[in-house]
């Protein structure tokens, strides 16, 4: 599951990023009202979480732009707890509401709920042509072959697989599989490559897979 996350509060960006990515969801981020709609249209998540105070239009401006083109689930945030709040998200077409603070485990219970609503929680699986990878059992599939990840290496093939055939820039792999301030770096990340393309017979010195992008990141050839 594809999930974006809005807030302008970078410390709340990370934490419940980080909470939706431990379980199993891809997380795409905007801190804006206008990053937030240019990552909807070019990421087409499954659910987006929308904060109500951003920068350049209000969370409410974007529940109803969403909205107008489709009917994807949608949870507001806030930090207040008016009525008149939660009556004007609802009536915009937000799907629930969730009241600051909460605990990470109420946010992933309310996502799922909202998934299972719309028909839309499948198993924690991320597929691109011959690659499936199941999150929950940690398994990755190539073809007939399975092979066990580590939750780091999972972490990194769900990007990768979620954007097959195009490059992933080292940055945002670093903050999905380590977190907004966890202890990745660019040397972690390229010995994590390496162990993974020798796992899964993926050849360190010619990959067929998981290639290096110069100057950029990483790119899986999900179609060989």
């Amino acid at each position: 599951m594809k999930i974006l996350l809005v807030d302008d509060d970078p410390d709340m960006l990370a934490v419940t990023g980080f909470a939706l990515q431990q379980s199993g969801m891809l997380v795409v981020r905007a801190n804006s009202y206008g990053s937030a709609l240019a990552t909807w249209r070019g990421e087409q998540p499954d659910l987006a979480i929308l904060d109500i105070n951003l920068p350049g239009g209000s969370g409410f401006d974007l529940c109803a732009a969403i909205r107008r083109e489709s009917r994807l689930p949608i949870l507001m945030l806030t930090a207040r707890g008016e009525e008149a709040d939660l009556v004007r998200a609802l009536e915009l077409g937000a799907d629930d509401y969730l009241t600051k603070p909460f605990s990470p485990r109420t946010l992933i219970a309310r996502v799922r709920a909202l998934l299972r609503r719309a028909g839309l929680e499948h198993g924690n699986q991320t597929e691109a042509g011959i690659f499936r990878l199941d999150t929950d059992a940690l398994e990755l599939a190539i073809g007939p072959a399975r092979h066990r990840v580590t939750p780091l290496e999972s972490r990194l093939l769900q990007l990768l697989i979620a954007n097959a055939g195009q490059p992933v820039g080292t940055d945002r792999l670093l903050v999905h599989v380590w977190g907004h301030r966890g202890g990745g770096d660019r040397q972690l990340l390229k010995q994590l490559v390496h162990r993974l393309r020798q796992k899964i017979g993926d050849n360190p010195d010619a990959p067929q897979w998981i290639e290096t992008v110069p100057s950029v990141g990483y790119r899986l050839r999900a179609q060989q």
